[in-house]
């Protein structure tokens, strides 16, 4: 079996056809929320185009106030959206938040600390030069790189492209994502469930996933559990898509049929990782009849172990394909403090299900087996666990959040 650490080597070392086939579209950047960004993108204006103020209050020059009690006439009124006339000395211009500082004016008093007497005002404060200024180019500079590509983008990205100006950005075609099941014993929900069947969760936490990482999807439901009909459907499957992402069949058994039939339809580049759950994770292509291959990820039937494969194996392989910058690919774990015991080493890297208490430790499962799924809804993520290390009451652990996951 492979380590961990080698099988994602494996998945990462594959050619990415999305940055090679020219596969780019230019979406308005109020629709690419969610995308990956095939281009660096440059801001061609200062941000902020000119010095306004942060306060509402008075644009002064500061000599003028020197004393911390000047009384000086208003000159002007300068709302946001408006450009003032230049500041005369000895006067004060009432400006709101946003609006541009007149030429001539250096500081804005905040009007807390000013008091309006007829048509001058009461300046209580010595202000520096330059204080309640935001200064030309002080976010963004005209010129600067304000987006990487390989960024997927959301909506913060996108509010800063809105706001140099971008009205449409180049984005990477959305990757093609077949996905089927494999068992006789599956069923989907509002159909009655026979002796020996189960429903097959597996297909809504998979395409959630997919969803969640901006996949184009083709769902093929359950396949029958023979050889012939899961080669028909890796050949269907292959035609049209990048990726095709199975679940269930990997395995050993005298019916499980996805590995026979990948190595028949194409070739298995990697079986079997060192890991627990998930054990068996397929990695492979399929030849497509026109050329070309698809790649092939075959994962656990087990509802945690596929979910659990899925977040260390498909969500890098994928943020990979999809050009994602290298530090997207494996989130950081954060240490955290076990309040639990595990006593038990395992020669596998174990992936535990665990929970943030109130007093800022993890709590583990108490049921850490493959099937449970009601972990991962309890958890607040995993503890990566090396192999063969047990884990005390105190000690320091790798901590990966779901919601850096999924």
């Amino acid at each position: 079996m492979l380590d961990v650490a080698a099988a994602l080597q494996v998945l990462l070392a594959t050619e990415r056809p999305l940055l090679t086939g020219g596969a780019i579209e230019l979406l308005p950047t109020l629709a690419a929320n969610g995308r990956m960004l095939a281009e660096a993108q440059t801001s061609h204006l200062n941000v902020p185009p000119a010095d306004n103020t942060q306060m509402d209050g008075y644009a002064v020059r500061a000599v003028d106030c020197a004393s911390g009690a000047a009384r000086l006439p208003v000159s002007q009124r300068i709302p946001a959206g408006h450009v003032g006339a230049p500041l005369q000395p000895g006067t004060a211009a009432r400006i709101f938040t946003g609006a541009m500082i007149p030429a001539g004016a250096d500081a804005v008093v905040m009007q807390e600390m000013c008091e309006a007497d007829g048509e001058a005002v009461l300046v209580k404060h010595a202000p520096a030069v330059g204080e309640w200024v935001r200064r030309a180019g002080e976010d963004i500079r005209n010129g600067s790189v304000i987006l990487a590509a390989g960024t997927r983008l959301r909506p913060q990205h996108l509010g800063l492209a809105a706001s140099v100006g971008l009205e449409k950005l180049p984005v990477l075609r959305k990757l093609r994502v077949a996905m089927f099941f494999t068992g006789d014993e599956l069923a989907m929900p509002g159909e009655p469930l026979k002796p020996g069947a189960i429903y097959n969760s597996n297909r809504f936490v998979l395409r959630g996933l997919l969803e969640n990482l901006g996949c184009a999807i083709t769902d093929y439901g359950i396949v029958p559990d023979n050889l012939q009909a899961t080669r028909e459907a890796l050949r269907l499957a292959a035609q049209e898509h990048d990726l095709i992402l199975t679940s269930g069949g990997v395995s050993v058994g005298e019916e499980d049929h996805v590995k026979p039939a990948v190595e028949a339809e194409g070739r298995l580049n990697m079986w079997q990782i060192a890991m627990k759950p998930g054990k068996p994770l397929a990695f492979g292509e399929v030849h497509r009849a026109a050329g070309g291959t698809a790649f092939f990820i075959g994962l656990p039937g087990n509802p945690v172990s596929s979910f659990v494969t899925f977040l260390i194996f498909v969500r890098p392989f994928i943020l990979h394909q999809q050009g994602a910058a290298v530090d997207a690919l494996a989130p950081q774990t954060i240490p955290m403090r076990a309040d639990f015991n595990w006593p038990k080493a395992d020669r596998r890297r174990e992936f535990l299900r665990v929970k943030i208490n109130a007093a800022g430790g993890l709590d583990l499962f108490p049921h850490q087996g493959s099937g449970v799924l009601t972990s991962t809804v309890w958890g607040d993520g995993l503890v990566d666990n090396p192999p063969g290390k047990t884990i005390a009451n105190g000690d320091m652990l790798h901590f990966l959040p779901f919601a850096a996951l999924t």
